[in-house]
C-alpha cells in the first residue's frame, strides 16, 4: 500500500490545522478529511467556461481539489445544482437542454431532486450532510456550500429514483446515464461520525455503483454518494498527486469541467 502522510505542523498559537490523509491502494485514493471542526474550510467551485481540475487547484491554491457536478459539455452549462460561497451558483433550471428535451422532462422532477454534498453552519458548528435537493436543512441551520452529484450510493442506492436508470413494465433496463451499470472510474465521497471520506476510483479499478457501495460499505460509512465519474474523474493533491482519466494528446490537463470542490487545509 502506498500512503502519503500529511503531518500536523507543531506551531505557536494560533496552530495549522493538520491535512487530509492520503491512501492509494488497488487502484483508488481513499482521502479523510479529518479537520471535521472547521469545514468552512470546504468550498465549491463554479466556471462560466469549463476549465480543468488542475487549473481550479493552481488558482485556488487548495489543498485538494477534485470535480464535482455534472453538465453538459456541449452547451457547458450544469444538470446539478451547485451552491458555492466564492463564486457563481449553479441552476440546471437554465440548461434549455435539459428542460427542452421531451425524456428528460418527463422526469425532471426526478434528475433536480438528485442527491448534494451539503456544508452546513449550525449555530455553535459546521458539519456536513448527505441528502437529496429538496430535503429541509436541519432546525437551527444554514447552507454555506453544496454540490448536487448522484446518485446516492449508500446507505440506498438509488439508481431509478434519481432517473439514472430507466425500466420497462418488465423490469428490464431500457435507459442508462453515467455509466452506473458499467465499470468506469469514479468520484464518490462519503460521512462518518462527522469526517469526510473521499474516493477516486480510477481506471486501474473501475467500478459499476454496485461495487462502489460494496465498497463504502465496507469502511462503514454512514452516509455515501457520487459525483460526476468516467472522464470527469479528476484529483489534484497539492503537487504531488494529479489524477485524470481522459487525457489530451498525451498530456496531463484532463478533461474541462463545470464546477470542482476544494480544499484549504494546513500549511502546504
Amino acid at each position: 500500500m502506498k500512503k502519503i502522510l500529511l503531518l500536523l505542523i507543531l506551531c505557536a498559537a494560533p496552530c495549522v490545522y493538520s491535512q487530509p490523509v492520503v491512501d492509494f491502494n488497488n487502484g483508488i485514493y481513499h482521502i479523510v478529511l479529518d479537520d471535521k471542526k472547521d469545514a468552512k474550510r470546504v468550498d465549491f467551485v463554479t466556471v462560466g467556461e469549463l476549465e480543468t481540475n488542475k487549473r481550479i487547484h493552481q488558482i485556488s491554491k487548495s489543498t485538494l481539489t477534485i470535480n464535482a457536478g455534472f453538465f453538459d459539455p456541449n452547451n457547458k452549462k450544469t444538470i446539478s445544482y451547485v451552491t458555492s460561497k466564492t463564486t457563481e451558483d449553479l441552476d440546471p433550471l437554465f440548461n434549455e437542454s435539459l428542460i427542452q428535451n421531451p425524456k428528460l422532462r418527463n422526469n425532471l422532477s426526478k434528475i433536480l431532486n438528485r442527491t448534494e454534498f451539503r456544508v452546513l453552519d449550525c449555530g455553535i458548528k459546521k458539519t456536513y450532510d448527505i441528502a437529496s435537493h429538496d430535503s429541509p436543512l436541519p432546525d437551527g441551520c444554514l447552507l454555506l456550500t453544496s454540490a448536487q452529484g448522484g446518485p446516492m450510493v449508500y446507505p440506498d442506492l438509488r439508481l431509478e429514483e434519481e432517473y439514472f436508470i430507466e425500466k420497462d413494465k418488465d423490469g428490464n433496463v431500457i435507459r442508462e446515464s453515467a455509466s452506473v451499470l458499467h465499470k468506469t472510474a469514479r468520484t464518490i465521497i462519503g460521512l462518518k461520525g462527522g469526517l469526510v471520506h473521499i474516493f477516486i476510483i480510477t481506471n486501474e479499478n473501475p467500478m459499476t455503483m454496485y461495487e462502489v457501495r460494496e465498497l463504502v460499505e465496507s469502511y462503514n460509512l454512514d452516509k455515501a454518494m457520487a459525483f460526476d465519474g468516467g472522464s470527469s474523474t479528476s484529483l489534484n493533491y497539492l503537487d504531488k498527486i494529479n489524477v485524470v482519466s481522459l487525457e489530451n494528446n498525451g498530456n496531463d490537463t484532463g478533461r474541462k469541467l463545470k464546477s470542482f470542490m476544494i480544499y484549504r487545509g494546513g500549511n502546504k
